[in-house]
């Protein structure tokens, strides 16, 4: 079968490799239609990711956003998985026995295991995955499947967030994640404010329903978004980027009691005064990946919402053409919403 490699820093390569063998108790073989590309990709492809990611190890074939569908299944699986039928993949895999796994928490699990990062992933013929990790989905568009797992993360999201219907909600960075915050948010009865440095990337929002900002000074986005939530300043802020500036205005901008939502991945610092925390009492959360539970309801979502968030899907690519797509996704970011790459 044809994969794409990435070999070393900065380095993908089109190779051939054996097939997976027949697949064992609980596992599944996959043929991998549709592999969406994010950050956490940009990342490993530069050698980039944290430690506490489980850094970039080579060789390693990428690509954790997969749909496809189930071409062979081994003994003992569940009764709900069938050949032929159109899945997603949950990417992540926990070791059970840490202090997150202890505590229902595995998705921010110690040793977990990441398909496309830790293992092998869907830039590739056929993988071989945990039936756990299988989960069918009804999608016109197998790219459109392919965006459970980003969905999945706006899900954690939104869970973190408690986010209430008719809360106020800033959402910082419209991206695909950004993108799917506000849809969770606004799925749940939330006013949404969105704001980003491009403009073009706020008309989806917009039809969303959500209020929209295009960012210039932090200190003015802060204001008119405090504004916009009312005299208290917004109950739910989200930051999507990463970017320093964003996550300090959105610690600046959130109301005393409320919660400052961090879901944007960055190897960078930021400022904080840090009684910004303790005279509002703010509650500062992490996202991280997902567990089952918010991986099912994500499926839920692209059922329902299949035809607005293909409008994210902004390139595609051959597999042949997977070093090619990832370096001009990479080389491109005012051009490119999400870039999928289509199976042979």
């Amino acid at each position: 079968m044809r994969a794409a490699v990435t070999e070393r820093v900065g380095a993908m390569a089109m190779t051939e490799r054996p097939d997976p063998p027949t697949p064992g108790p609980g596992q599944v073989l996959v043929h991998p239609e549709a592999v969406g590309i994010c950050g956490s990709d940009y990342h490993f492809f530069s050698g980039e990711l944290s430690e506490a990611a489980g850094g970039s190890q080579f060789p390693r074939v990428q690509g954790h956003e997969v749909a496809g569908t189930i071409t062979a299944l081994g003994p003992g699986c569940r009764a709900e998985l069938e050949l032929d039928q159109q899945v997603a993949l949950w990417p992540l895999r926990a070791c059970g026995h840490c202090y997150p796994c202890s505590v229902g928490r595995p998705n921010a699990c110690d040793n977990f295991e990441l398909i496309g990062i830790h293992v092998d992933g869907g830039l590739q013929g056929l993988l071989s995955t945990a039936q756990e990790q299988v989960f069918p989905i009804r999608a016109e568009d197998s790219a459109v499947a392919a965006l459970a797992e980003p969905v999945s993360i706006a899900v954690r999201a939104a869970d973190r967030a408690a986010i209430e219907p008719d809360e106020r909600v800033v959402v910082l960075g419209a991206g695909p994640i950004g993108q799917c915050v506000c849809l969770l948010a606004r799925e749940r009865g939330a006013k949404v404010l969105v704001v980003d440095l491009q403009e073009g990337r706020l008309e989806l929002s917009r039809e969303m329903g959500a209020d929209t900002l295009v960012w210039t000074e932090r200190d003015d986005v802060v204001a008119f978004a405090r504004r916009w939530a009312g005299p208290a300043g917004p109950p739910v802020a989200v930051d999507a980027t990463g970017a320093p500036g964003a996550v300090r205005a959105m610690v600046d901008m959130v109301a005393s009691a409320g919660r400052a939502v961090q879901v944007g991945m960055s190897t960078d610092e930021v400022s904080l005064r840090i009684g910004s925390l303790t005279e509002k009492e703010l509650d500062l959360l992490g996202v991280s990946c997902c567990d089952s539970d918010a991986f099912a309801e994500a499926v839920r979502v692209v059922e329902r919402n299949g035809a607005l968030l293909a409008r994210m899907i902004s390139h595609e690519f051959p597999l042949e053409q997977a070093p090619e797509a990832l370096r001009f996704a990479m080389s491109n970011p005012t051009e490119v919403m999400k870039v999928v790459i289509r199976g042979e």
